[in-house]
């Protein structure tokens, strides 16, 4: 079986320069998180990039290493004391679907035992330039796919904002 060519496309997507960027940081509460979310346009969707570090891991090993992960509609990485990121806004959701197909609705983050997350795959929920200006964020607890309106993922541990690349 011959190897799919647009897989070997996508593969070399992650050597260039990302179309968008988000620069990820923690809360107060989660100062050592940090990390890159890119974008890269394809002409079919958005090849995202997801590199973290700092996640919060527990032990035993069994314990929760998974992290909601969405694109929210706020522009801003601010908030209050109780919320450090409220005005990340809710979930980007331009088509008014229910949860799990919002927009911004992305595959979970798994972090390694040293809280290291790795993450990329392919979405055409969204196109680049309409995720401009808005948050990236990180939650504390896993996505459960299920409950309404955002799937129950806890409080918002890390947020950037979505950039255009310069280059």
């Amino acid at each position: 079986m011959e190897p799919n060519p647009g897989l070997n496309y996508l593969k070399t997507l992650l050597y260039d320069v990302p179309a968008a960027y988000a620069q990820i940081e923690g809360s107060n509460a989660y100062p050592d998180l940090y990390g890159m979310v890119r974008f890269y346009p394809t002409t079919d969707g958005v090849l995202v990039n997801a590199e973290l570090y700092g996640l919060p891991v527990l032990t035993p090993i069994c314990s929760n290493h998974v992290f909601g992960f969405h694109l929210h509609e706020g522009g801003s990485c601010t908030g209050t004391e109780s919320d450090p990121f409220a005005n990340a806004g809710s979930h980007y959701n331009p088509g008014g679907c229910e949860h799990p197909a919002h927009g911004g609705d992305l595959p979970p983050l798994f972090a390694a035992q040293d809280g290291f997350a790795w993450n990329v795959f392919l979405i055409d929920r969204f196109k680049w330039g309409d995720i401009l200006g808005r948050t990236v964020v990180v939650h504390a607890m896993p996505d459960d796919f299920r409950s309404q309106p955002s799937g129950d993922s806890g409080a918002k541990i890390g947020c950037g904002v979505i950039m255009r690349t310069s280059a």
